[in-house]
């Protein structure tokens, strides 16, 4: 399961609308990359592929392909944007480090 803050949710709605997708779904996907060895990569698609994990989450649809799953499984995603820095931030309690920006992780 994926799990998004409210934070999260009202900023993936507002992205999904200017996108030109407003029925898509948000993908989550791990690729090889980073300082920490995987990174997280977010896109809009209008439909999930054949062999994807599906979840609806306040509204929001999420696509994950199996192999990132792996990798996500539990992983919660929030949205801050304070003074500190704005943008999607990662929980994933599978990861053993992540680098200071906290878009790559290794496990």
């Amino acid at each position: 399961m994926i799990q998004l803050t409210e934070n999260a949710t009202k900023q993936i709605l507002k992205f999904r609308e200017e996108s030109g997708l407003p029925e898509g779904g948000l993908r989550i996907a791990v690729v090889g990359g980073g300082c920490s060895g995987l990174s997280y990569k977010l896109d809009f698609q209008k439909e999930p592929s054949e062999k994807d994990k599906v979840f609806e989450v306040d509204g929001v649809k999420i696509f994950v392909d199996p192999k990132s799953f792996l990798y996500v499984r539990g992983l919660t995603l929030d949205y801050s944007g304070g003074l500190n820095g704005t943008g999607f931030t990662f929980q994933n309690p599978n990861a053993s480090k992540s680098c200071g920006c906290g878009t790559s992780f290794a496990v």
